[in-house]
């Protein structure tokens, strides 16, 4: 399709210490997967404040909320390709939402929800 200048595959572990020049460089962190249950890959986009685009199978769309941390398509060609040309067309900025997504995976966020947890389990 005349896109092998414009598109790099990787196929293969990333070293942590590279990470930062892949979701630095990236304007979408994509996820096509057939199947899944969780992604670390969806973790790391939320820590460079990365839109993703990622398959409504396993847990991911519970993680990613379509219209405010990216999409959220069906796992076929033409749902991804859809949501890649609305995201390429439209250059919506996810910026804010993602912020604001992003807290819900803080280290803050996890101390707190122990907390309370461990609060309610006393009071019982």
């Amino acid at each position: 399709n005349g896109l092998t200048d414009k598109v790099i595959i990787r196929n293969e572990f990333i070293p942590d210490a590279d990470l930062r020049l892949y979701f630095g460089a990236a304007n979408l962190i994509v996820q096509p997967y057939k199947t899944a249950t969780q992604s670390g890959v969806t973790q790391i986009a939320f820590h460079f404040e990365k839109p993703m685009l990622v398959t409504d199978v396993g847990g991911l769309a519970e993680i990613v909320k379509h219209g405010k941390s990216g999409y959220v398509c069906q796992p076929n060609p033409q749902s991804i390709a859809d949501c890649l040309l609305d995201f390429c067309k439209n250059k919506t900025d996810f910026t804010e939402s993602l912020m604001e997504e992003k807290k819900k995976f803080s280290w803050e966020r996890m101390t707190e929800s122990i907390k309370e947890l461990y609060t309610k389990t006393l009071e019982k």
